[in-house]
């Protein structure tokens, strides 16, 4: 399965979420938010497209990783994809994170989400806000985002 890609995954980050992570970046975003801590993602055509089979290969190398954050871009434009790895970490025992600039709400609501809504134990939703802007949140960048912890939320309907 493909997937693109805005940069190789990072094997050790210690500010994507809690604890030692690795990141998988993905590329494209429809919301291209102003102020947006990472506008080299927004194409859909840019980046470099890569399989999920060789994602694993290098996520399986990280040493001392707890947790694989997705980020982006918007991973929800690539469901499959990042289902696919999320499914691949979480039997390694890893967590997930994953930032979307949708809503909670909205996802839950659509069924194409849900094979990635499942696998997800931390979502980091909304959009950024250039005027709610606050460099001194955790893991999120305007005051509207939220850090919603889905094991401690009630399970997506079916």
């Amino acid at each position: 399965m493909t997937i693109r890609l805005a940069a190789p995954p990072i094997l050790n980050s210690i500010v994507d979420g809690e604890g030692v992570r690795a990141v998988v970046w993905t590329q494209g975003c429809l919301l291209r938010c102003p102020g947006c801590h990472n506008p080299h993602t927004h194409a859909l055509d840019g980046g470099f497209e890569t399989d999920t089979e060789r994602v694993k290969f290098d996520l399986r190398r990280a040493k001392g990783v707890r947790g694989l954050t997705l980020s982006g871009g918007e991973p929800f434009l690539q469901v499959a994809a990042c289902a696919d790895i999320a499914r691949f970490v979480r039997a390694l025992g890893w967590d997930v994170w994953c930032y979307t600039g949708l809503l909670h709400e909205q996802l839950r609501a659509d069924p194409q989400s849900r094979p990635l809504l499942e696998l997800i134990d931390v979502l980091v939703d909304g959009p950024f806000i250039l005027a709610e802007r606050d460099p001194l949140l955790p893991f999120r960048g305007s005051r509207n985002q939220r850090v919603i912890r889905l094991r401690e939320t009630p399970p997506v309907a079916p």
